[in-house]
């Protein structure tokens, strides 16, 4: 039977009623308009619900969406700029949001979604679409006694889309007639619908202290990313209570804190496109949709895009690109991206989705591109080596770094002095749990199984990462001949653990403790993370480490945040890095151990003439 459901899925679902929410989920799946992995998955939700949600009691209306649209579009103006006073001309992305909010229906006859969750580029129209919806259910959605409410973390940010509200209805000569401000032209604080005994205002963190609570028939939530913590949303929903079928809201740009509940929302929100399908089916109908309440639009680029090279993909984090935001100014932001790493993270976070743990980037993409290489580390079998290990926790990742010497490289100083400077190569090894691993790929939004396929990320058996194996591994490299003169380990688990590990297959390499923080150096070798964190930041920027080309490592280090500690002293933040970054802590690891061992040449070959001195001009030349 399921069978024979999915063979006339398609014949299904072209006898279903023609809209224009059905009809940008189909070019969306059909390729015809680009988005997004998460926006391509709700278009799939769309259409495969057509077909089977009727088993969950689920069902279309498209009268009821077409009077959303038709509200919009016949009563709404917009205000401020180029679009002043031009109707509200709903974008098909817009058309296919408001469809689903406003045609999915239960079987009592209510509306399906009471929770919905935005995400887009900044620019693309979120506010005028909500502060609309909010005065479609004031006016236009037969409830008596609705509360509408504007919320956001901070009263100012709340007023933002409040006003948003109030200009298009002085710009709508329909509501000016049916609605009245509290508050002069610019302060409003409420809009009244006496008719209905219905009100829309804003609302922030300290409705909590008010007396009674807020009984919403709609809440906009305006930059979920800027929520410090779920009290806002928590007030207006236990609210929800009294009401039929309300609506939480929720639009944001992509945050900067995977500890927020903004990246909670965003992560609920992309399992909820998804539904129950696996990764490598995406677009294959396997069962109920994970949470039918919840409405999800999230734009994001797919794996392996990159903006700042190839505008083709700005689209799917823009879906009104050539509308409300243009090319040009895309462009010229990704222009400041190149030229100004400080801006770097915000500009990805705000105008190409891209969820990242620290405001500023570490290390500018540039700057990494100049050093990556696809080098075969066997070139180095024979040379001596310094290891880092950072063991992390047994679900994550664990990773193996390498560091060798390979010569001596002439330094312009930025006082016009020149050295002689010792040259790297360096490369990691990755392991991670089989078991988990499509289960941690959704989680962490990293593509581990093409990275294992592709045989960047090693599989350990079961759902840990056993120790045992990655002592096995370098054991083997020391039988390849590889000499690895000190490895240079963070203290977790790693004298308990993995000593033992190493000590059972005969590896007695000199082990040198690691401190991760900027409180102390290691009181045997002088290192820590802040000492190590610099010399590998001098390397790559002045050109004398050359980097395997791994997208492990690469994840790791294009996701870094840092954190100062009171003396000013930075250090590499797992807690608020976008991805894992295992392969870059060991790798800085492994470059604080081998830099401390430059010995003499550093101090000493302070110039090209007396490099040449000693080991001659052929070698100097080389």
């Amino acid at each position: 039977q399921q069978k024979a459901k999915k063979s006339t899925r398609m014949s299904s679902s072209s006898a279903a009623p023609i809209d224009r929410a059905t009809e940008y989920a189909r070019a969306v799946v059909g390729g015809q308009i680009v988005a997004g992995p998460h926006v391509r998955n709700a278009c799939q939700r769309h259409l495969d619900d057509l077909v089977f949600g009727y088993e969950r009691g689920l069902s279309y209306d498209v009268a009821a969406a077409e009077h959303v649209w038709r509200f919009f579009e016949g009563v709404f103006r917009l205000s401020e700029g180029q679009f002043e006073g031009l109707p509200f001309r709903l974008h098909p992305s817009q058309a296919f949001i408001l469809g689903c909010l406003f045609g999915w229906k239960r079987a009592d006859g209510t509306r399906r979604f009471r929770r919905a969750y935005i995400e887009q580029g900044k620019g693309n129209g979120k506010s005028p679409l909500a502060g609309g919806i909010g005065l479609y259910g004031l006016t236009a959605d037969d409830e008596a006694g609705a509360q509408i409410y504007a919320a956001a973390a901070k009263k100012e940010q709340a007023g933002i889309l409040f006003q948003d509200a109030c200009k298009m209805v002085r710009q709508s000569p329909a509501l000016t007639k049916k609605l009245q401000f509290s508050g002069g032209m610019g302060r409003e604080f409420n809009i009244a619908h006496h008719q209905s005994q219905s009100f829309f205002r804003p609302i922030s963190k300290d409705a909590g202290k008010t007396g009674s609570g807020p009984r919403p028939h709609f809440a906009l939530c305006d930059e979920v990313h800027e929520h410090p913590d779920r009290s806002v949303m928590e007030i207006l929903e236990r609210g929800f209570k009294f009401r039929r079928q309300p609506l939480l809201l929720m639009i944001t740009n992509s945050g900067s804190d995977r500890q927020s509940v903004c990246w909670e929302e965003h992560e609920h929100a992309v399992r909820v496109a998804a539904g129950t399908r696996t990764p490598d089916e995406a677009f294959t109908y396997v069962g109920e949709a994970l949470d039918d309440t919840t409405f999800s639009f999230v734009c994001a680029l797919d794996p392996g895009d990159d903006p700042l090279e190839d505008p083709s993909c700005w689209v799917k984090a823009n879906p009104l690109l050539g509308v409300t935001i243009t090319e040009e100014y895309l462009a010229d932001v990704v222009k400041q991206a190149k030229a100004l790493p400080g801006k770097l993270n915000g500009i990805l976070r705000l105008h190409f989705c891209t969820w990242t743990d620290a405001e500023e980037a570490w290390m500018s993409r540039s700057a990494l591109e100049a050093v990556l290489d696809d080098f075969d580390p066997a070139v180095h079998v024979g040379r001596s080596m310094y290891a880092g290990l950072d063991l992390s926790a047994t679900r994550d990742l664990t990773a193996a770094a390498y560091v060798v010497q390979t010569g001596f490289a002439h330094v312009q100083r930025p006082d016009g002095t020149s050295a002689v400077l010792p040259t790297y190569d360096a490369w990691i090894d990755a392991w991670t749990p089989a078991d988990t691993l499509s289960e941690r790929a959704l989680t962490d939004g990293a593509p581990y199984d093409v990275w294992a396929g592709q045989g960047w990320l090693k599989l350990v058996p079961g759902p840990i990462v056993r120790y045992d194996y990655v002592a096995a591994h370098l054991a083997g490299l020391i039988a390849e001949g590889f000499a690895i003169e000190g490895l240079a380990y963070d203290s977790y688990a790693f004298q308990r653990l993995f000593m033992p590990e190493l000590d059972a297959v005969g590896v007695t390499v000199p082990v040198v403790s690691h401190p991760q923080g900027g409180k102390r150096k290691s009181a045997e070798s002088e290192l820590w993370m802040p000492g190590s964190k610099r010399a590998l930041e001098s390397l790559i920027l002045e050109g004398r480490i050359r980097l395997q080309r791994n997208p492990v490592l690469v994840s790791a280090m294009m996701s870094a945040a840092i954190e100062p500690d009171p003396l000013d002293n930075t250090s590499f933040s797992k807690r608020r890095a976008t991805n894992r970054i295992d392969a870059l802590i060991a790798l800085t690891m492994a470059v604080g151990l081998a830099t401390q061992h430059e010995g003499a040449e550093r101090s000493i070959y302070e110039s090209p003439e007396a490099y040449e001195n000693v080991y001659g001009s052929a070698a100097a030349d080389s």
